[in-house]
């Protein structure tokens, strides 16, 4: 189950733009990562020095730049010093508990956003928070661990495939967004899929175990809204930037985004009402079959309230031999099979009565 909050107190009291990585460390080492390209040219590095990065940032060509782990407070701080980032960005990229945003800084645009996958082994949602700068030739990413699912995008961008050579940093960074989209909606499915096993394990027989996998599912429901809810703004505030960095043929592409993230928001807010009225039926099931246990057990002991009543009275020590008020029927020759008889038939008398009335 993904964790909704993250300690922050070892931030607490610090001057802004502090860096302080906040969140779990996923990454033994940190990877970089240089994609540079154009229409005709494209290269493809792994660099150990944040150093070597640099030279690119006044290119002609489109460069990504991927970094991934971020407890490296010192290669954060080299890369925003040359790229001439904002100390409250740097301080954002190494908190892991950021909201979905974006923000403009004239030189480059910043945007936050949640990256999901489904992880099948463990049955549950994993999160990344993936940070992108735009710059004018420029995109660099920020992400926690190694591995992820852009490598549609570097594919596209090795095979020269579609119009991502031929495109600018903006529709790099649109590419981008678009895959952390679209990847919502695999975990969607799987989402659904969980649903639905459980949709037919509260009609036919709920157990305890029942309770506690629409729990994890409404713990996932919440977590999604909180994590896409957002995007929603964060995409409709790229779509209409006046920025220069965004291009106007870009513009119509993150409206296609914006499109699928309202998608993936009406999905999320269907989710949560089934959830909640499977959780409705779970409750009403049990309650059910708890109503039925007690119908059971009342009908037992009514049945058994007249029987005990002929048993109590024979069984007091009564004397027939002193009077004849003292339960002369205890010295009848067949007076235990009467008795036998008597309960017999009062048992079903009331058994017939009960099921007149369907009550059984």
């Amino acid at each position: 189950m993904p964790k909704f909050f993250k300690k922050a107190s070892k931030q607490a009291g610090l001057p802004p733009g502090t860096l302080v990585h906040i969140g779990e460390r996923k990454a033994e080492h940190t990877r970089i990562s240089i994609i540079d390209y154009n229409e005709t040219e494209f290269k493809e590095t792994e660099v150990k020095n944040i150093e070597e990065c640099f030279p690119f940032k006044e290119t002609p060509t489109t460069t990504w730049i991927n970094i991934d782990g971020l407890h490296d407070i010192s290669l954060i701080e080299k890369i925003g010093k040359c790229y001439g980032l904002h100390p409250l960005i740097l301080e954002d990229i190494v908190n892991t508990s950021q909201r979905p945003k974006y923000e403009d800084f004239q030189n480059y645009l910043y945007i936050v956003v949640k990256m999901l996958s489904y992880d099948e082994k463990e049955k549950e949602i994993k999160v990344e928070q993936v940070s992108i700068i735009l710059g004018p030739n420029y995109v660099i990413s920020f992400q926690e661990i190694e591995g992820d699912i852009f490598d549609p995008i570097r594919q596209r961008i090795r095979n020269a495939k579609g119009r991502i050579r031929s495109e600018g940093a903006d529709y790099l960074a649109y590419s981008l967004l678009d895959t952390i989209v679209d990847n919502y909606f695999i975990v969607l499915e799987q989402v659904g899929e969980r649903i639905e096993r459980i949709e037919e394990e509260v009609l036919g027989n709920p157990t305890p175990h029942t309770l506690s996998a629409i729990n994890n599912l409404k713990s996932d429901a919440i977590f999604l809204r909180k994590a896409v809810w957002p995007l929603r703004d964060v995409i409709s505030g790229l779509e209409r930037s006046e920025s220069p960095l965004i291009r106007k043929g870009t513009r119509l592409f993150l409206r296609d985004v914006y499109d699928h993230a309202i998608q993936v928001i009406d999905s999320v807010e269907t989710f949560r009402d089934m959830i909640s009225g499977k959780l409705d039926i779970y409750l009403s099931s049990m309650s059910n079959k708890m109503n039925e246990v007690m119908k059971v057990l009342t009908i037992i002991a009514t049945i058994f309230i007249p029987i005990t009543f002929v048993a109590g009275i024979y069984g007091m020590n009564f004397d027939p031999d002193v009077s004849r008020f003292n339960m002369p029927e205890l010295s009848w020759k067949y007076g235990y099979i009467g008795a036998w008889i008597v309960m017999i038939v009062m048992a079903l008398i009331m058994v017939y009565y009960f099921k007149r009335k369907k009550w059984i």
